[in-house]
């Protein structure tokens, strides 16, 4: 496979080695825990929805830099088995990204991150055409400036750009004006927007940035979007929860799933609260990745957590 071979999505951003820790309780301060087990599993924002994507039927390729430790060869095990096509940078002596997440018996995760800063990815690193030879780039953000450009040559190809922020990393502010679909974490616009209340501060992000769409994920209360003309509040799928890793990545996959099959949004975003739903009954940010048609049946006759006091509204 070329470098310029034509794939549905282009990914450019985080990966990582997480360990999973269960926990009975998160512990205290100054405590002594003793844990059950640790599971090591490949993870990362992105690298996780870009293997989600080809779980889906996609045809998708992976940006990224590893060291050339034996979590990198985790890596590139975990993207060959899934089908993934890979553009990988070594850096001898580095080591990959490392995660150490905590996760207590509701399963909520608590994360612990260590990242090598010669394993920040760099624009050098890029090629336009892993980038421009896509129906969709999808970016973290992590690495800005590499971000930055690989958005702007995908703008400037007229393909669309899906982000997951949660950081406002040094530098974001150049690359939001080529998000088209900014879907980030619950407390995300309020810190960048300087706004506490939710809903205005998704609308002051759209009409800044000129996102064709603003949403923040909001857990069990689902996701909340603003595209401009309207709010969509979907409702988030109540099933018994072994691990939240990963669900963030997950609901983005199903987000870019629906995005080009060309559905209606709400449909996009309930498959994305589906298939994240689904992941969160295993461990691992990709141990509950399902079957399309799971995640379908899931939409049909699944239950759902009652909608709190986001409604859809018109203005």
């Amino acid at each position: 496979m070329t470098n310029s071979s034509k794939v549905d999505l282009v990914g450019v951003g985080l990966n990582a080695t997480d360990t999973v820790i269960p926990l009975s309780k998160y512990p205290a301060r100054g405590s002594k825990v003793e844990y059950p087990s640790a599971t090591i599993l490949p993870g990362g924002q992105v690298a996780s929805t870009v293997v989600a994507c080809q779980h889906w039927g996609m045809r998708t390729r992976y940006v990224g830099k590893l060291g050339d430790d034996a979590a990198a060869s985790l890596h590139r095990e975990a993207f060959a088995q899934a089908g993934v096509e890979t553009q990988l940078i070594t850096v001898p002596g580095g080591a990959s990204p490392q995660s150490l997440i905590l996760v207590d018996a509701g399963g909520e995760r608590t994360v612990l991150c260590r990242r090598d800063e010669r394993l920040v990815l760099q624009p050098c690193d890029l090629e336009r055409e892993w980038i421009v030879n896509a129906r969709a780039l999808h970016v973290d953000g992590h690495d800005t400036a590499a971000a930055t450009l690989a958005a702007s040559w995908a703008r400037a190809a007229g393909i669309p750009v899906i982000a997951d922020l949660d950081e406002i990393y040094p530098g974001v502010e150049d690359l939001l004006p080529n998000i088209d679909y900014l879907i980030v974490s619950r407390d995300f616009p309020a810190r960048l927007m300087e706004e506490v209340d939710l809903e205005t501060a998704l609308q002051q992000m759209q009409r800044r940035y000129g996102c064709l769409l603003t949403a923040a994920t909001l857990g069990q209360e689902g996701v909340l979007a603003w595209d401009g003309k309207q709010f969509q509040h979907v409702c988030a799928y109540h099933v018994p929860v072994v691990d939240t890793t990963g669900a963030g990545d997950i609901f983005h996959a199903g987000f870019i799933h629906g995005l080009l099959q060309g559905w209606p949004l709400e449909r996009q975003l309930d498959f994305a609260c589906a298939a994240a739903a689904l992941n969160c009954m295993a461990v691992g940010a990709r141990g509950g990745i399902e079957t399309v048609e799971a995640i379908e049946r899931l939409m049909a006759t699944g239950s759902r957590y009652p909608a709190d006091s986001y409604i859809s509204s018109s203005i």
